[in-house]
């Protein structure tokens, strides 16, 4: 293992690569209670410290291997790092890629590369690639490099360790927190660190759907997972390296899994702390969003400090890479809040009983109602909210105050079934009789919920609400009320006009005739008409 030290030691990754910042997370230290220090490898010219390890195993080819070219398979970091790296270094590189990776990795990839790099869309999947990969290794005598099981990739990793004891020379480290794909990084800083100061505890990090290394050092060999989620792409890997493993399983202390909200959490932790760090461009006090990946250290250290209840510690966290696809921001928001509690609350179908049940919450912070007439006894209301901060257990005393009112309720917090899809779908059709439905815009503001709600005090029924906090300047609220049979429209329009919000009625619209109501709404059966 004294091999791969001097490896490291000797990586060339200063051509390309940047010693990048220990930087302090103000935010976070104090969220959590010690002091935190983010290594930031976001900041590396290709957003990811994938660049070290691909240059470092390109660098050390042998003259006439780098003259043939190079080639690799990898839809993501790797294979930026491989692009730059073969434009620095003169060489040919073909990257093969899935054909339906998104158009904004491959331009990535032919921007880093220039005229040198050709980008490959083959096969429908990753291993078709990558046998595409192989077959140019055979055929064209074409250098593979490999994103993780290749040692001079590993030693390139490993830089990060050695500018980590650097810059701690003097400054007590308690532990390192490395996130882990298919173990290059983390065998790389395992490997370098353990040898030099070897009190220093060092944990891999995984998603808990791509959890490899973990499954690895548990079963003491290399296993292959049957499947891998690709919330955290950047680390979702199928099989890892047989030297990663060997190195993980000398010098890793353990391992922690993440869940997606724990990830996605991270994210917006870090957002708070992540500062661009290039002054050259104006944007020194910009964020940075992290990708999955880049921030599951950030999600495997928060979730180690909290179960073992540590206070003032000093930890390491690498945040790997900052590649975050677009598409991704919708999911991330969704669900970062770790705070948002859900639960399900059976309410009977009476008069009054929805801003009772409601009086039971306030006055948390309410992120999410949902509800459906559905008969005309009782009624299943979806809500999420905001437990009081330091206040122990105030999830538990909401629970029970409602439970107490006849309210029965169960926490759904944690269901997966609930937090992806029920949430969207809760409540469905209904054939109550004379509804009619509106959208109520109102500002957005503490209490401006609990208001709208109660200047719903009326004669008519509600039997359709839905309300949710997307962080917005206006609260949306979707509103279904039975009109009495018999009645006027005039008498509930001249209530919605002194009720002084904006609304839209809806009732005419098709999307709610065929996706609402069981049965037709007759066209025509109200006037359609809009308010303030």
């Amino acid at each position: 293992m004294c091999g791969y030290l001097n490896k490291i030691l000797n990586a060339k990754v200063y051509d390309v690569a940047v010693e990048t910042e220990l930087q302090h997370a103000k935010n976070l230290s104090k969220l959590l209670n010690n002091t935190v220090l983010l290594k930031r490898e976001d900041t590396q010219p290709v957003f990811s410290f994938k660049i070290r390890g691909a240059y470092n195993a390109m660098a050390h080819l042998p003259k006439d291997s780098l003259e043939r070219g190079v080639v690799a398979c990898s839809a993501g970091n790797h294979a930026q790092g491989v692009a730059l790296s073969a434009k620095i270094l003169g060489c040919r590189a073909v990257i093969c890629m899935p054909l339906a990776t998104p158009s904004i990795k491959v331009n990535a990839v032919r921007e880093h590369g220039g005229e040198t790099v050709e980008v490959r869309l083959f096969g429908n999947n990753y291993d078709e690639a990558a046998a595409e990969a192989k077959r140019l290794e055979r055929e064209e005598g074409l250098a593979m490099i490999h994103p993780f099981d290749d040692e001079n990739v590993i030693a390139g990793q490993g830089t990060i360790g050695l500018e980590i004891l650097k810059k701690c020379v003097s400054q007590n480290v308690d532990a390192i927190f490395v996130c882990c794909g298919g173990g290059g990084m983390l065998a790389g800083i395992a490997t370098y660190v353990k040898q030099v100061r070897p009190k220093i505890k060092v944990y891999g990090v995984e998603a808990a759907d791509a959890a490899g290394m973990t499954a690895s050092l548990e079963a003491g060999k290399v296993v292959t997972l049957p499947s891998v989620g690709l919330f955290a792409d950047g680390a979702a890997v199928k099989t890892i390296g047989t030297n990663t493993f060997s190195l993980c399983e000398k010098y890793v202390d353990g391992m922690m899994t993440v869940s997606t909200d724990q990830i996605c959490n991270a994210i917006k932790l870090a957002y708070n702390d992540a500062l661009n760090l290039f002054p050259s461009n104006n944007l020194k006090h910009s964020r940075v969003v992290l990708e999955p990946a880049g921030a599951l250290a950030v999600a495997g250290m928060k979730k180690y400090i909290e179960q073992n209840n540590i206070i003032g510690s000093t930890f390491v966290v690498i945040t790997s890479g900052a590649n975050m696809d677009f598409n991704r921001l919708r999911v991330v928001s969704e669900r970062a809040d770790d705070s948002e509690r859900s639960l399900q609350i059976t309410i009977p179908e009476t008069p009054g009983s929805f801003r009772e049940m409601y009086s039971k919450i306030w006055p948390r912070n309410v992120t999410e109602f949902s509800y459906r007439f559905e008969t005309h006894h009782e009624a299943n209301v979806m809500v999420s909210f905001q437990p009081l901060p330091n206040t122990e257990n105030d999830f538990e005393h909401v629970m029970e105050e409602l439970n107490q009112s006849n309210f029965a309720c169960c926490d759904i917090s944690n269901n997966e079934l609930a937090k992806t899809h029920i949430r969207h779908l809760a409540g469905g059709r209904s054939g109550c009789a004379h509804e009619r439905l509106f959208r109520f815009h109102f500002p957005e503001a503490p209490g401006a919920l609990k208001k709208f709600l109660e200047s719903l005090n009326m004669k008519w029924n509600v039997s359709l609400f839905h309300y949710r906090n997307y962080g917005d300047d206006f609260g949306r609220v979707l509103v279904g009320i039975q009109q009495t049979q018999g009645d006027h429209c005039e008498g509930m329009n001249r209530f919605l006009q002194e009720l002084g919000y904006q609304y839209i009625e809806e009732t005419d619209n098709p999307a709610y005739a065929k996706f609402l109501r069981s049965n037709p709404v007759n066209e025509g059966q109200f006037d359609n008409k809009a308010g303030s």
